[in-house]
This record gives C-alpha cells, sequence and structure tokens, in this order.
C-alpha cells in the first residue's frame, strides 16, 4: 500500500498529467509517426523512418510545445474551468501555478535544444509555434471565428514540422489536412456550445455566446458539409487502401452527430457530440495504417 507522502506525489503526477493532457499527446505522437511512415516518407523503409533520430527530435519537440501549451492554456482558463470543469480543475490545482509556469518554460526550452539537434529552421518553426500558442492563450482566444481559426491552425501544426523535414509536397498531404483541420474546427465550435456557460460568465467572446447556439449549429452543418470534399477528392483520386472505409465511416458518424446536435440544448448533449468527434479523431490515426496494408503485415509478421 502507498504511504501518505506516495500518495501525494502520485496525486500531483496525475495532476499534472491532467494539466498537459498527456493522453492526447500521446495521440500525437503515434500520428506523427504513422503520417511519417505512411504519407510523408512512404517511399523510404519504415525501419529508417522509425530510428530516424531526427524525427524522434522533432516529435519529442512537438509533444514538450503542446504540454506547454496547455499549460499555459491551464492558467489563463482557471477561472473558467472551475465553472465549465469543476471535478477537473479540483484535479489540476493540487499542483501550484508557479510549479506550472517554471514547468511551461522547461518544456519550451527544451522543445527548442531539441529542434536545435535538427537544424536552424525547426528552431524558427518552434520558437514561432511556442508563440503563437501563448498570443491565442492570451488574446485570440477571446475572440469569435478568429480564436476558432487560430485554435484549428495550432493543433495541425505539429504534422507541418514533419512535413517540413521531408519536404513531401504531394497534394494528397493537403487534402488529407484539410479533412483534418475540417473535423478539428468542428470540435472548435462544439466545445465552445459545452463551455458557453464559463464563458458567458467570463466575457469570452466566442461564436455561441456573440451570435448564439443557433448560429454556431449551422456553422458546425457547412463545416461538416465541407467535410465532403476532402473525402471525396481521398476515395476516387488517390491511392489510400483500406483508409477510404474510416472516411466513409466517419461521414456516416457526422451525420449522427448532426442529427444529434440539432436536438442538443445541454452541456450533457454537447459533451456527447464532442466525444463523438473525439472518436473519429483518434480513429482516423489509427486508420492511417489501412493506407497500405501489406506494409503492415509485413511489420506484424
Amino acid at each position: 500500500m502507498f504511504n501518505r507522502k506516495q500518495k501525494h506525489i502520485l496525486l500531483k503526477f496525475f495532476s499534472l498529467f491532467s494539466v498537459v493532457r498527456g493522453y492526447n499527446i500521446l495521440v500525437i505522437v503515434l500520428a506523427q509517426y504513422l503520417t511519417a511512415i505512411y504519407i510523408f516518407a512512404h517511399d523510404k523503409p519504415a525501419k529508417k523512418v522509425i530510428f530516424d533520430v531526427n524525427l524522434l527530435m522533432l516529435v519529442l519537440a512537438s509533444s514538450a510545445v503542446i504540454a506547454g501549451g496547455y499549460i499555459i492554456n491551464n492558467f489563463y482558463d482557471s477561472e473558467k474551468d472551475l465553472i465549465n470543469r469543476p471535478n477537473k480543475s479540483m484535479l489540476d490545482k493540487l499542483v501550484s501555478q508557479n510549479t506550472k509556469l517554471s514547468f511551461y518554460f522547461v518544456l519550451n526550452f527544451s522543445a527548442i535544444v531539441m529542434a536545435s539537434y535538427v537544424s536552424f529552421n525547426p528552431v524558427l518553426f518552434f520558437s514561432v509555434y511556442i508563440f503563437a500558442i501563448w498570443f491565442y492563450s492570451h488574446k485570440l482566444k477571446k475572440m469569435p471565428i478568429v480564436g476558432n481559426l487560430v485554435s484549428a491552425i495550432l493543433s495541425i501544426a505539429p504534422f507541418f514540422a514533419i512535413f517540413i523535414y521531408y519536404k513531401n509536397f504531394d497534394t494528397v498531404i493537403f487534402v488529407h489536412a484539410s479533412f483534418l483541420f475540417l473535423i478539428i474546427s468542428i470540435r472548435e465550435l462544439t466545445k465552445d456550445l459545452e463551455n458557453m456557460t464559463g464563458d458567458l460568465a467570463l466575457n469570452y467572446r466566442t461564436i455561441p455566446v456573440v451570435y448564439g447556439d443557433k448560429t454556431s449549429k449551422k456553422m458546425i452543418t457547412l463545416l461538416v458539409a465541407l467535410t465532403l470534399i476532402p473525402m471525396v477528392l481521398l476515395i476516387s483520386k488517390y491511392r489510400i487502401g483500406f483508409m477510404s472505409y474510416y472516411f466513409l465511416g466517419a461521414e456516416i458518424l457526422l451525420v449522427v452527430f448532426l442529427v444529434l446536435l440539432w436536438k442538443s440544448s445541454t452541456k450533457t448533449h454537447y459533451v456527447i457530440l464532442h466525444n463523438i468527434l473525439k472518436v473519429i479523431i483518434v480513429a482516423g490515426v489509427f486508420s492511417i495504417l489501412l493506407i497500405d496494408v501489406n506494409l503492415l503485415l509485413n511489420r506484424i509478421f
């Protein structure tokens, strides 16, 4: 059994893990490696990609910056989170704000050091990325439309680091990115609906607060309709193997999502919708393996 001190340390670890959303970072790390193997560097042996030290440094730097981003976002949103996520906020508060900020600076400094191992370009990229995350959390997050747009761009930015490294300009990459961008934009608008109570209380000028929930739902509906464009292009014009079944399944889920969206009116409803989008995103990460099943089978057997 754990003694009191060990329990306290364990609780602090879980608190910090909650603040940096370690589960999200693990999914992003997996997504970066899978996109590197199956999309960005599909013409290279998988083993060479997996054991590429430069790629490892870029992935670790991305993880550090994202973790730092969650910390600074938690710092600025602490009052709002007390209203919207009281249970999570109580866990997050087990680690002091000073400790969080110290960890924030350590993470960002570590990211720059790791990026410098690769070349100057990643250093420049991650420096801009760190500033953009801070500026979003400090200023842009409270602005309607602009905040949502910037948040979606920041969410897919880690993949740009891999994209720049491999210098692969195949159009299929941009079509994949556009689908992911649209799904994340839908998620951001859904989160705004979910967090309306706290946003209203603390004067966050989000789209639901400024324009109303019906306008938000109309915008989400438009974004869902737009996902059909990259989906049709990916299935009809590009070789994506069995991943085509993922896109068909994702579109079916999005139709269900829309039906539920227009019937939703409470925080619980929006949490369910948010979870549907999480399933689509996480399933999308694992579905990358279906692009080349032969490559997958060769790795297993």
